[in-house]
């Protein structure tokens, strides 16, 4: 494996111990024209809320479509935000939340549905037939024509619960499409998560056939709240109902706001929740929507209390969570503070957090969509540094794809009714013990 990669979510402090793993993307000395002075002076945007999210939808949509191999769906783990990208390496789960975009297109008639619901038919038999994987879990990268797997990387838990939000998505928007409905069927009843468990309350987060299962476990509060819900809802061989308690729910205080958070970056925040609908509902341990509304309003008070250091960050300007930067890809972002901050602003971190907390998010994107070079061919770039002007010349899928998803969430619901439509998404709700809840908490 190259020296500069590595797997997704880059040295995440995981259970007290460290997890490598994201590509260490070495990222261009790209900067603004006229520099931070540029980015100082540029107004927001001018149109109405509305447009500017059907414009960051139609844009990543634009991404999903150009930057997934025709003749296998499988989306790209990243590119450049001009679009003329020559990379050749897909990941599962942009290949997830692509077949999400695809559907939340066909919704909108972005594209003729015939041209969608071939896509989204290519895509599925190619994940069946030829993405490289065991047991029914993917490697995380794979060659975007072939499927074959990439850098010698680990089958991944989390990129494969990514890769089938995306499947049962797909499956319930097209349920009259009997061949969609097949092949989804497929892909989601040989996932062996028992196996995944590799004899342990929790599951592990992957393996690799030259030395087995990781070390590392999904055993504290992050995004691995879809993993274990897909899990439970299985059709064949079920995880146990009380794998949803062996997992620690640690809290924090921050600001006077006490919220479950492990101290990883704010997309552990929402990524179960592009699809999952918590909203007026907890279990046992809590109400997860407004927590993520707590971690939201909790992350934008850290950036602010940064000012000093950083003058940029402001009531329009904040929001860092794993992406790229000037020296790579990191995992960064507060409460507490977490990685080398340098000033970076990260479009997806507000991007995600919309339904949550929507006033102050949709105020920061407002502030970037005019700024130099953030917006390109694909909407928001992956990173910019407003302080220095650096601009970031990629997008990534994943941070793309929680944009856009969040973005028709606030919108519609329309993620959130489609996936919900599942039964397996039903039955691992019920079977972790969520009922209706209206109050907070």
């Amino acid at each position: 494996m190259p020296s500069d990669r590595r797997t997704r979510r880059e040295i995440l402090k995981i259970g007290g111990g460290l997890l490598l793993t994201a590509p260490l993307a070495r990222v261009s000395p790209v900067f603004a024209a006229g520099g931070p002075d540029a980015f100082a002076v540029a107004e927001s945007y001018s149109g109405t809320d509305e447009q500017l999210l059907d414009e960051t939808e139609r844009t990543a949509f634009q991404f999903f479509w150009e930057q997934a191999h025709p003749k296998t769906g499988f989306v790209k783990d990243r590119a450049k935000t001009s679009g003329n990208d020559t990379s050749t390496v897909a990941s599962v789960a942009a290949t997830g939340f692509g077949l999400t975009a695809l559907c939340i297109a066909d919704s909108r008639a972005y594209k003729p549905k015939s041209e969608i619901r071939d896509r989204v038919a290519v895509t599925l038999q190619a994940t069946y037939d030829m993405s490289e994987g065991h047991n029914g879990f993917y490697y995380h990268f794979v060659d975007w024509e072939t499927g074959k797997r990439a850098w010698k990387c680990e089958l991944s838990s989390i990129d494969t619960a990514l890769l089938l939000c995306g499947v049962l998505t797909a499956r319930e928007h097209f349920k009259s499409d009997q061949q969609i409905v097949d092949v989804a069927n497929k892909i989601n009843e040989r996932v062996q998560w028992r196996w995944m468990l590799n004899v342990g309350d929790t599951l592990s987060m992957g393996w690799k056939p030259e030395s087995g299962f990781l070390d590392a476990r999904w055993n504290h509060y992050c995004e691995l709240m879809m993993m274990y819900l897909l899990g439970m809802g299985a059709p064949k061989d079920p995880l146990p109902a009380s794998t949803w308690s062996a997992w620690t729910r640690p809290k924090y205080t921050y600001e006077g706001i006490t919220y479950i958070s492990s101290g990883d970056p704010l997309f552990t925040h929402q990524y179960s929740q592009a699809w999952f609908d918590f909203r007026n509902k907890r279990d046992a341990y809590a109400n997860y929507f407004e927590n993520s509304v707590k971690a939201t309003q909790a992350h934008k008070l850290f950036c602010l209390s940064l000012k000093k250091r950083f003058p940029t960050y402001a009531n329009d300007m904040w929001g860092i969570t794993s992406s790229d930067s000037q020296h790579g890809y990191v995992a960064w972002g507060g409460p507490p503070a977490m990685g080398p901050i340098d000033g970076t602003v990260v479009p997806c971190a507000p991007g995600g957090s919309i339904p949550f907390l929507y006033d102050d998010c949709i105020l920061v994107l407002r502030k970037m969509r005019t700024m130099p070079g953030v917006w390109g061919r694909y909407g928001y770039t992956d990173a910019f540094n407003p302080g220095n002007g650096w601009v970031n010349p990629d997008v990534i899928g994943i941070d793309v794809g929680i944009t856009m998803i969040m973005a028709e969430n606030q919108r519609s619901g329309f993620v959130w009714s489609t996936f919900m439509g599942a039964s397996e998404a039903r039955k691992g709700m019920s079977a972790a013990g969520f009922h209706e809840s209206h109050s907070a908490g």
